[in-house]
């Protein structure tokens, strides 16, 4: 996969950046109402939000890779016993080359 970077980047002004206002500007009436009101709402969140913090503690705590099967898979290949299977490791080379291809075509 490569990757291109052909296009220069967006100014700060064109993706929503503003320039940072200075201490001494002025505010309208209306716009010091407005940032009043903002500054009273409430946000509450359901339980879906509890929920997902839970379950982003739960996999932060867990180990993604089993070092059982990698110490096994170590040991293995340190004894000569490890054997790749090349037809799998071409079939499945195929099919992420066609995932690959499928996601391009429907991102067009």
């Amino acid at each position: 996969m490569k990757i291109d970077k052909t296009t220069p980047p967006l100014p700060a002004s064109q993706i929503g950046e503003l320039a940072p206002r200075s201490p001494n500007a002025k505010q309208s009436k209306s716009a010091s109402d407005s940032s009043a009101a903002a500054s009273s709402t409430t946000v509450q969140l359901g339980t879906g939000n509890a929920q997902l913090h839970s379950l982003g503690k739960s996999v932060a705590n867990s180990s993604v890779v089993d070092t059982e099967k990698v110490a096994a898979i170590k040991q293995a290949i340190s004894e000569g016993r490890f054997k790749v299977n090349a037809d799998v490791v071409a079939d499945r080379l195929i099919d992420s080359v066609k995932e690959l291809i499928n996601a391009n075509k429907n991102q067009s």
